[in-house]
């Protein structure tokens, strides 16, 4: 089952996760694909890192990100300027729309927080019109993100931790594509998209971690004192090695499926 994304709010989920889809929803937005005047789901919007991407194209006849978070959407709606692009809370589990509405849906970095991510996908083919595409991308959390899988490493080292079980789900290869067909999807493919992204110095890197935001700032931030500072320690000496401190950059790999409407 997967663990839920722990998220205290829009500020600290931006800055573990929204600087990096920011840069990640183009990729996978040309993986998707897209046409001039479509309806678009974005399901997991948080704060609108994609939902603004697809935006920026301006040739969409509506937009719709939907999240459980309100504090994620207040942020988006705050930013946003668009009449035809919305925020609404919503489970993606159960997504208030009629059959057929859309003519496409995507989801990023969103299925591996899902408790069952079937029901959600079938929800999604069930608002996309037969002929409509649905896709979804998530990271590779065990051989995709050296920078994240450090710490976890570190802190099972040092004896921190209890358990070292980085492998979410659908972070293995044809692990999307088997639950698209079992959704019902066809034309399946899968896929990967890896890109770089900088942290300008340890404090960059490490001090997003303390707001508890994510499954990673949540194991950090119940550490006690001592061992918070200990992993610190440590984290700060693998992010150095033994050169001055300033910008590092490291390889992320997220897996990306998509998938038709059958009709």
């Amino acid at each position: 089952m997967a663990e839920a994304f722990k998220a205290i709010g829009a500020d600290g989920y931006d800055r573990i996760m929204g600087r990096i889809s920011v840069r990640l929803a183009p990729a996978f937005i040309g993986f998707a694909g897209r046409a001039p005047g479509e309806r678009i789901l974005d399901v997991g919007c948080g704060t609108g890192s994609l939902t603004f991407a697809l935006t920026s194209f301006g040739d969409h006849a509506e937009i719709v990100g939907i999240d459980v978070g309100e504090p994620f959407l207040a942020a988006a709606r705050d930013r946003n300027t668009d009449p035809r692009t919305s925020f609404r809370v919503a489970d993606a589990s159960s997504l208030p729309f009629a059959d057929g509405h859309f003519d496409r849906a995507l989801s990023q970095l969103v299925l591996q927080f899902v408790p069952d991510p079937l029901p959600a996908v079938k929800e999604m083919r069930r608002v996309v019109r037969s002929g409509g595409t649905v896709s979804a991308c998530v990271w590779d959390a065990y051989g995709g993100q050296p920078h994240i899988r450090m710490i976890w490493d570190a802190a099972a080292v040092l004896g921190l931790i209890g358990t070292h079980a980085i492998i979410r789900p659908l972070s293995t290869e044809r692990e999307m594509a088997a639950l698209w067909q079992g959704a019902g999807l066809t034309d399946v493919i899968e896929g990967e998209i890896s890109m770089r992204f900088a942290f300008e110095d340890f404090d960059d890197y490490w001090s997003p971690y303390l707001t508890g935001n994510g499954p990673l700032g949540e194991m950090v931030m119940n550490l006690t004192f001592g061992q918070r500072a200990t992993l610190e320690e440590r984290m700060r000496l693998i992010y150095l090695s033994s050169r001055p401190d300033g910008r590092r950059s490291f390889v992320s790999t997220a897996w990306v499926c998509k998938g038709t409407v059958p009709g």
